[in-house]
């Protein structure tokens, strides 16, 4: 878990800007995210559709495409929250899995084999894939057998943005000399987006009907998130006001605009650029570690790469954050 060091004390204007969380429901909407539980049938870009029909919203966006028969975790961006979703494609995942193994094995044999399954792993991408099919190395961070019923396998699996589970399941039969396949998937985590706090279509489009026919907004509130949530497995860097403008206008990060930061960024990290009110402003990479930028008198030490806050939000006083 990261400690947050401030670097210099330091305070907001209330007059510009505005805390996530207290943004009115507009542009709550317009800068939020939908941790939605897919349902199985629908592509995720036919999903995306029927949300933006359904909040009347310009564009959507999903963080991490399933396949239709799958189902759980499916992060939205709405409107300027959109470009967000770029940044969980490399989150790491988490799905539980059915893989049935095409004759019995002995569960002793399935324990040592998905064992062995951990770890780096080769895969080629299957035929009906969006990537180019050669031989790639990922990374499986965890797997928890679940429950083993003949030959149904049950287990959790947590692995690196990329890793096609279900490969994964015919290499595990390939190894137990049956042959597998996989049964049924859901996807249980997307960086920071997990099972709790699903929305389904049905609690969305109700809660927008609230809004919208009774003037209630506490239950849209509920179902859609700041897209700062998007970030959160992201580490942080906290700007002065006298930065945030700058930035916004692409202007790297130097030493003398940073309040404060999480005490775990490495060089080359994308690190994300908040203000001291919890508003993301952009994301950037890392040019040193957290404790070099601690340690440094001046200079840059954070490349912006992409902005999501306007400029103008904060006014201009460049000369103060370089």
């Amino acid at each position: 878990m990261a400690e947050f060091i401030e670097l210099k004390e330091s305070r907001t204007d209330p007059a510009y800007g505005c805390p996530p969380h207290e943004r009115d429901i507009e542009t709550h909407i317009s800068h939020g995210v939908v941790n939605l539980d897919k349902p199985s049938g629908p592509t995720s870009h036919q999903v995306d559709a029927w949300v933006r029909d359904m909040l009347h919203a310009e564009k959507v966006g999903h963080g991490g495409t399933l396949d239709p028969k799958v189902t759980g975790v499916l992060p939205l961006g709405i409107n300027r929250a959109t470009r967000v979703m770029q940044l969980l494609l490399e989150a790491p995942k988490e799905y539980v899995c059915l893989m049935r193994v095409h004759r019995e094995v002995d569960e002793d044999r399935i324990r040592e084999v998905l064992g062995e399954f951990q770890g780096k792993i080769f895969q080629i991408p299957p035929l009906k894939s969006a990537v180019k099919r050669e031989l790639r190395v990922r990374t499986i961070y965890d797997v928890n057998i679940l429950e083993i019923d003949g030959q149904d396998v049950l287990f959790r699996i947590a692995c690196e943005a990329g890793t096609y589970v279900r490969k994964y399941c015919h290499d595990v039969g390939e190894a137990l000399g049956t042959g597998a396949h996989m049964a049924e998937l859901r996807r249980t985590r997307v960086g920071p987006f997990t099972e709790e706090g699903l929305v389904t279509l049905h609690d969305l489009k109700d809660a927008y009907q609230f809004w919208v026919e009774d003037g209630d907004e506490r239950f849209l509130r509920e179902c859609t998130l700041p897209m700062e949530f998007a970030v959160s497995h992201l580490p942080r860097a906290v700007i002065l006001d006298s930065a945030v403008d700058a930035v916004c206008h692409g202007a790297d990060l130097a030493r003398g605009g940073i309040a404060g930061l999480d005490d775990n960024i490495k060089k080359g990290d994308t690190v994300a650029v908040m203000t001291l009110k919890g508003e993301l402003v952009a994301v950037g990479e890392a040019l040193m570690p957290s404790l070099d930028i601690v340690a440094a008198d001046s200079g840059l030490v954070i490349e912006t790469d992409k902005v999501f806050m306007k400029p103008g939000t904060y006014p201009r006083m460049w000369r103060q954050s370089l």
